[in-house]
C-alpha cells in the first residue's frame, strides 16, 4: 500500500499545480497521471474481488467497496459478473465480456452496433455502458438485484454495492453544484474516461490467472516458464512502454469479429466490409 499512497501524493500534486497553474498546458499531464491513477485502484480493487488482496473476506469487502465506488464501478456487482467471466473465459454463449459474437447474432447487429463494437476509439469507452446493459445479446444489469446476473442469495450483496455507487454519484453532484461542472470536468470526468479506455483496452487483451495479486505476476510469469516448456510464447516488447499493442489492438478489431453457430471448438472470422475487403481468417 506504500507505492499506492506515494502515487496519490504524486497526483494531488499534480492537481494542484494544474488547477493553480490553470493552463491546457498542465492539465493533460494531470488527466493522464489521474486516469491512470484511477486504473490503479480498479487493480487493487479487482484483487479484493478474487480474495487475492487479503485473506479476510471482509477487509477485501470493504477495501473493494471504497476503491470501485470511488471510479463508479459497483463492486459486489462487477465481482460476480466477473467471476462469471472467469469460470467460462471464451465460451460463446457463457462468457461475460468481451465474449465471442455467434455469426447469427452478429449478422442480426445493425450497422451502427457493429461499428461502435468494432471501429476504434468506441470500444475503449465500452465499459460504463457495458455495466448497465451488460454486451450484445445478453441482458440485465450490474446494478440491479434481480438481473439474471446474480443469484437470489446475492440481492444483499448487489444493494449494497448499488447504493454505495450512488452515494459516490451523489457526492459528484453535489461537487459540481459547489465547484461547478467545468472543474469537475477537469478534476474527475476526463480522468475516468482515461481510466475507461486503460480498462477496456487490457480486459480486451489481457488475462490474469486470478489467484494471483497483480503485483506476483512478474515472479508468476518466471514461475509458470519451466512448467509450459516449450509452450511458453515471450510477448513482443517496445521498450518501457507497450506501444506495440496499440497494433494488436487494431489488428485484432479489424479481423476478429465473429464466431461459426456450429462446431466444438471455433475460431474468430472476419467480416470483409469492416476489414476493408479482407478474407475470413482461422
Amino acid at each position: 500500500m506504500g507505492y499506492v499512497v506515494r502515487d496519490v501524493v504524486v497526483v494531488l500534486a499534480l492537481a494542484a499545480a494544474a488547477a493553480r497553474l490553470d493552463s491546457w498546458l498542465a492539465w493533460p499531464v494531470y488527466w493522464a497521471a489521474q486516469g491512470t491513477m484511477f486504473w490503479a485502484l480498479f487493480v487493487l480493487g479487482h484483487d479484493c474481488g478474487h480474495g487475492s488482496f487479503s485473506n479476510n473476506a471482509k477487509l477485501n469487502s470493504v477495501v473493494g467497496h471504497i476503491l470501485h465506488s470511488s471510479i463508479l464501478v459497483p463492486y459486489n456487482g462487477w465481482r460476480i459478473s466477473h467471476r462469471t467471466h472467469h469460470q467460462n473465459h471464451g465460451h460463446v454463449e457463457n462468457d461475460e465480456s468481451w465474449h465471442p459474437l455467434p455469426e447469427k447474432l452478429y449478422r442480426s447487429l445493425d450497422s451502427a452496433t457493429r461499428k461502435l463494437r468494432f471501429a476504434l476509439p468506441f470500444p475503449m469507452l465500452a465499459y460504463p455502458f457495458y455495466l448497465w446493459s451488460r454486451s450484445p445479446g445478453k441482458s440485465g444489469s450490474h446494478f440491479h438485484p434481480s438481473s439474471d446476473l446474480f443469484q437470489p442469495n446475492e440481492k444483499k450483496d448487489i444493494l449494497t454495492s448499488t447504493t454505495c455507487w450512488l452515494a459516490m454519484a451523489g457526492l459528484l453532484a453535489g461537487l459540481t453544484v459547489v465547484m461547478g461542472p467545468l472543474q469537475i470536468l477537469k478534476l474527475y470526468a476526463v480522468p475516468y474516461w482515461i481510466f475507461v479506455m486503460w480498462l477496456d483496452f487490457v480486459t480486451y487483451l489481457h488475462h490474469l490467472f486470478p489467484q494471483i495479486p497483480h503485483y506476483h505476476l512478474v515472479e508468476a510469469t518466471e514461475a509458470a516458464k519451466p512448467v509450459l516448456g516449450k509452450y511458453y510464447r515471450e510477448p513482443d516488447k517496445s521498450g518501457p512502454f507497450p506501444f506495440h499493442l496499440f497494433g494488436a489492438l487494431a489488428r485484432s478489431m479489424k479481423s476478429d469479429h465473429y464466431v461459426s453457430d456450429t462446431g466444438d471448438i471455433i475460431y474468430y472470422q472476419t467480416d470483409p466490409k469492416l476489414a476493408g475487403g479482407a478474407q475470413a481468417s482461422d
